[in-house]
């Protein structure tokens, strides 16, 4: 159904109780039905690039969803705080390009996510909760209202790509220091005039750093 001027799913959906992969990406879709949670084995959804501005009641039935979660390029404006607190098992979440200017309490649950990309949603500020992902390899936070990071960011001992490009840092926060598996930072288009003397301890300890 991907790339089909679809502007609605049917209800019937709900028969396909087997679906394990939906793709309806690239569609006119404004939201998706209720009946969808029906589909409890489904392991990936791709629904970017719609103009989805709210989910289900039901998505949160959907926690079989391991794979990947795609709900990029959206209208999302809000997030109910419960939307992923059983979504345990996923892997991958991508909510960039959506008006979200805050990110729901549940999405600290993801204990199991390894990739999350945040990009261009309005972010002024990163909540603490984050740091539970304590699984997350990749953290995607391009083109944001961000100046600072919390200080709990340095539970993430396995972040190893962190993308801040297109942010308002002025200074290059400390809490970067104490990430050890840090692989790649990229901070370009940002305006950081004085870098830290710490930052060579990053580079020797193979991490790219991108300025």
């Amino acid at each position: 159904m991907y790339r089909n001027e679809l502007k609605s799913l049917p209800a019937g959906i709900a028969r396909l109780r087997e679906l394990r992969v939906l793709i309806v990406a690239n569609n006119q879709l404004r939201a998706l039905p209720e009946e969808i949670g029906a589909l409890r084995r489904l392991k990936m959804l791709d629904a970017g690039h719609n103009l989805i501005a709210d989910l289900p009641q039901s998505f949160a039935r959907l926690t079989s969803i391991t794979d990947y979660l795609y709900l990029h390029d959206n209208r999302l404006h809000v997030l109910r705080d419960s939307v992923f607190e059983n979504f345990i098992h996923l892997r991958y979440l991508n909510l960039s390009d959506n008006p979200l200017r805050g990110l729901p309490a549940s999405l600290g649950a993801l204990v199991k996510l390894e990739e999350l990309r945040l990009e261009n949603i309005g972010l002024k500020t990163l909540p603490s909760f984050l740091a539970n992902l304590s699984a997350l390899d990749e953290l995607t936070l391009r083109n944001n209202h961000l100046a600072s990071l919390p200080n709990s960011l340095e539970k993430l001992h396995r972040l190893r790509h962190l993308d801040l490009r297109g942010n308002r840092f002025t200074r290059i926060p400390d809490v970067l220091r104490t990430l050890r598996k840090l692989h790649k930072l990229d901070l370009r288009w940002n305006d950081c005039r004085r870098l830290p003397a710490w930052l060579k301890e990053l580079s020797a300890r193979g991490c790219r750093v991108l300025l």
